[in-house]
């Protein structure tokens, strides 16, 4: 699988980071925090996948902002 995922992949992504629920960068971990959330395993690993890339891309953007202020 590519890095392109579709928007409803990036949209359910969003919503389920709006709802205050704490991602991590392990895909293992986030696909057992969606667990039963969605109805299928593939979407779900999808979802998962993306939810790592997009935290670890966050924490990279942050630490790079700290790192600008100093």
């Amino acid at each position: 699988m590519g890095k392109i995922k579709s928007k409803l992949m990036r949209r359910t992504a969003t919503e389920l980071k709006s709802k205050g629920i704490a991602f991590t960068e392990a895909f293992a971990e986030n696909k057992r925090i969606l667990g039963n959330l969605l109805p299928g395993k593939k979407i779900r690993n999808q979802i998962a996948g993306l939810l790592a890339q997009t935290v670890k891309a966050d924490k990279i953007r942050e630490m790079k902002l700290q790192k600008s202020m100093k």
